[in-house]
């Protein structure tokens, strides 16, 4: 079965490098490398098992090491390591994937556009990982690099620089500094995303969660709407080389997805939100698996849509509340409720504690809490289970935006909390 893959892949390749004979080495060897890595990434993809995974590494292995043959520390070995990372990623194994980023981050001949792929990607898994002091410090790097380069050396010089002021903005939403977000994020409002511009979509989706989450719903729904369109009116596998692990096109994709969705639930708007929401679920279960947290990230999400339309409306839905927040609270890894947050994992903490949550306006009601706990208390003898729910998520919760009482109660636009799947993250 491995050798098959490997056949076809490798042939695959040949076959896109016969037909332009006349076409610079560099050029060519990126095309190779690009067929190469849509199969394997594809085979991987397309089973989600330990199996085609690991023929997925082995078709990778072989295509760096042929790489390395021909030029060690070029721009198709530097394909050949995000696309590594992406694989790695995608399988939980967070420490590889940073690994290869490194090499192609530290690398002294990988063009720009490979580097700028490999910094977004490490602030990223940072923010993931909850390190946000580190990815502030990787994110200033970043945008230094970017800073010092000509600008008749890339020609997309412009595109790259949006790309690390939406990271930038991200670090600065999490670090609740909304003043210096705003100004890194200046230029991603009016990101082009016609002409084949689709390295634009992560800077206008992060625009767009910050117009969000200050409140301006109208620019944060176009800016959605316009990151959908353009990755929906394309075959977003073409466009997947130069990005990598949480910010590549599919990621995007799913984000856009499940932002939309969340704003259309703090509009009032149920029935849509339920269906960009359900939308976006389907998306991470075919990327990801139906077992994968991310799938546990976009049902946090739902539940909570499901929390405010039952306070707008008057309406009750406990048992379908519970069954996703138990479903959630399954796929995120969450640690048993007499664990020490200290000694959890940052990873995905903050969504944990959301979907723990049980904070209200009076914390000495019983039953007037939030999130999971709350249903808990609804049944009395559930209340201590409802309650240990209540003082870990207030433990956990560490936003210096947004207290958790706020993210859960959403009574002005200007607080909005928006989930960023990309990063696993509350802004």
């Amino acid at each position: 079965m491995l050798r098959l893959a490997l056949k076809k892949a490798t042939a695959a390749a040949a076959a896109i490098s016969a037909v332009r004979p006349s076409r610079p080495y560099a050029t060519d060897g990126r095309d190779v490398a690009r067929q190469m890595i849509r199969y394997a990434l594809g085979h991987a993809r397309s089973q989600k098992s330990a199996e085609s995974y690991s023929q997925a590494a082995m078709i990778l292995e072989q295509g760096l090491a042929n790489a390395r043959e021909r030029e060690p520390d070029g721009d198709e070995t530097g394909l050949f390591l995000l696309a590594m990372s992406t694989l790695l990623y995608e399988r939980g194994e967070l420490q590889d994937a940073v690994e290869k980023l490194q090499l192609v981050r530290q690398s002294g001949r990988a063009s720009l556009d490979l580097k700028v792929a490999a910094y977004e990607a490490l602030i990223g898994l940072d923010l993931e990982a909850g390190k946000d002091d580190a990815s502030s410090a990787l994110a200033d790097e970043f945008g230094q690099l970017l800073g010092n380069t000509p600008k008749d050396s890339a020609p997309a010089l412009e595109v790259l620089k949006l790309r690390a002021k939406a990271v930038k903005g991200l670090v600065h939403i999490l670090r609740g500094d909304v003043k210096s977000a705003e100004l890194s994020l200046g230029g991603c409002q009016n990101c082009n995303m016609e002409g084949g511009e689709d390295q634009n979509v992560t800077a206008a989706l992060s625009y767009g969660e910050y117009a969000h989450c200050t409140g301006n719903f109208s620019l944060a729904k176009d800016l959605y709407e316009k990151v959908l369109h353009a990755l929906q009116t394309k075959d977003i596998a073409d466009s997947s080389y130069l990005a990598s692990t949480n910010m590549v096109p599919e990621e995007i994709l799913l984000g856009a997805t499940c932002a939309l969705g969340q704003l259309l639930s703090h509009s009032g708007k149920f029935g849509e939100a339920e269906e960009l929401l359900t939308t976006a679920l389907t998306r991470a279960e075919n990327h990801f698996g139906s077992t994968h947290p991310k799938v546990g990230v976009v049902l946090t999400c739902i539940a909570i849509m499901y929390r405010h339309k039952a306070k707008m409306e008057a309406s009750s839905s406990i048992l379908i509340q519970e069954g996703l927040y138990r479903r959630a609270l399954d796929l995120l890894k969450a640690p048993p409720l007499d664990s020490e947050v200290a000694d959890k994992q940052a990873a995905r903490r903050d969504l944990v504690a959301l979907a723990r949550a049980s904070l209200g306006h009076h914390l000495a009601d019983n039953c007037s809490l939030g999130g999971y706990a709350e249903i808990l208390c609804i049944q009395q003898n559930r209340k201590g289970e409802g309650e240990r729910m209540r003082e870990w998520a207030m433990a956990a919760w560490k936003s210096p935006r947004l207290s958790l009482a706020q993210v859960l109660e959403f009574s002005e636009p200007s607080e909005a909390a928006v989930v960023d799947t990309r990063i696993c993250r509350v802004l």
